[in-house]
C-alpha cells in the first residue's frame, strides 16, 4: 500500500500516514510557469495499492487539477489499484439542474474523476447521498458523526443537549447524531432568496432551555448558522453551538462567525484551516486521521468500511 498526497491538505495526509505508520511516498506536485500542474512519482509504485488523499476545498479547481494528474502519473505508472481519498469533494452543491440551463457539475467532476484513472472513491459526508450513483466505480462515503459524537460527550451534558438540523434538508444528518447521543431533534425552517442568503422561517420543536448544537455538512458564508443561532436563542435556548463537516469558510466567515452569538463552531479538518480561521477564538477543530486512516486500511485489507459506523 502507498499513500500519496498533493497540495490540498498537506496535514491531514501527514495524520493519517502516522495512523498508518506508513511515510508517504515521495513525490513532486508543482506548477510550471503559466500555472499547469505537474507531477512525478519517485518511487516504484507498479503492483502497489495505492490512495491518493486530495480534497478539492479552494482553489477547488487546482486541487481537482492535482487528483486527476496524480491518478494519470500513477495509471501510467502500473499502479494495481488508485482511490481517490477525498474527504472534501467540491463542486458537491451543483448536484442538480437549479435553474434552466444550467449544468449539473458534481456529476461532469465524477466523470472527470474516473476518467482519470481513478478505481474507487473514499470520501466524507457528501452534500447530497445521491452523489455517490454519480460515479461508476466503488464509492464509500464516510460520515464524521462518530468523531462529532465523541466531541460532544466529552465537552456537554448530552442530557441537557438538543440537536438541531439548520434545515430540512440535512434532517437525516443530524438524526444520526441524535440517536446516537439519546438527545431530541429540532429543526430550523428557512428559504434562501437567492444563492448564499439565507433567511429563518420558523424553528419547528421546543429548544427552551436546552444546550442546542447544529449539525451540517459544509459552512461557507456562516449566514445561516449565525441567522439560526440567534433565532435559536431568541425561542429560549441556553446556548447555541455547531459541529460541521467541512469548514469552507470563505467570503470574511471567520469574522463573522467570531462576532456571532455562536458558543463555538466545531470543524473537521478535511479542509486545511487558514491563518484567519485558526485565530478565529470560537471556532475549533477535531480531526478526522483516525476515521479515514481506519477506512484506509480496511479498503486495502477488504475488510468491511461501513461497521466503522455501527
Amino acid at each position: 500500500m502507498k499513500l500519496v498526497t498533493g497540495n490540498s491538505n498537506r496535514a491531514l495526509a501527514k495524520a493519517v500516514s502516522d495512523y498508518l505508520e506508513l511515510p508517504l511516498t515521495d513525490c513532486t506536485v508543482k506548477r510550471f510557469a503559466d500555472e499547469e500542474v505537474f507531477v512525478e512519482i519517485h518511487e516504484n509504485v507498479r503492483g502497489e495499492d495505492v490512495f491518493v488523499i486530495q480534497p478539492t476545498s479552494f482553489p477547488a479547481n487546482d486541487n481537482l487539477m492535482e487528483l486527476l494528474v496524480l491518478a494519470d502519473a500513477l495509471k501510467r505508472s502500473s499502479a494495481r489499484r488508485i482511490t481517490a481519498v477525498v474527504p472534501y469533494f467540491g463542486y458537491a452543491r451543483q448536484d442538480r439542474k437549479s435553474a434552466p440551463r444550467t449544468p449539473i457539475s458534481a456529476k461532469l467532476v465524477a466523470n472527470l474523476i474516473t476518467m482519470s484513472g481513478v478505481n474507487r472513491v473514499l470520501t466524507l459526508d457528501l452534500h447530497a447521498g445521491q452523489i455517490q450513483g454519480f460515479f461508476d466505480i466503488p464509492t464509500d462515503n464516510l460520515t464524521a458523526a462518530p468523531v462529532m459524537v465523541r466531541d460532544i460527550r466529552e465537552h456537554y451534558d448530552t442530557s441537557k443537549v438538543m440537536i438541531v438540523s439548520p434545515d430540512v434538508g440535512g434532517v437525516v444528518r443530524a438524526r444520526n447524531v441524535a440517536s446516537r447521543i439519546g438527545a431530541p431533534l429540532s429543526i430550523v425552517d428557512k428559504r434562501r432568496p437567492r444563492a448564499g442568503v439565507s433567511e429563518v422561517m420558523n424553528i419547528i420543536g421546543d429548544v427552551e432551555g436546552h444546550s442546542c448544537i447544529m449539525i451540517d455538512d459544509i459552512v461557507d458564508s456562516g449566514g445561516t448558522l449565525v441567522n439560526a443561532a440567534e433565532a435559536l436563542l431568541k425561542a429560549g435556548a441556553k446556548e447555541v453551538s455547531a459541529y460541521i463537516s467541512h469548514g469552507v469558510l470563505s467570503n470574511g466567515a471567520a469574522e463573522r462567525i467570531a462576532k456571532s452569538k455562536l458558543k463555538e463552531l466545531v470543524i473537521t479538518d478535511s479542509i486545511e484551516e487558514t491563518d484567519i480561521v485558526r485565530e478565529t477564538k470560537n471556532i475549533r477543530f477535531i480531526s478526522i486521521a483516525h476515521l479515514i486512516g481506519e477506512a484506509i486500511a480496511r479498503t486495502s485489507s477488504e475488510q468491511s468500511v461501513s461497521s466503522l459506523f455501527d
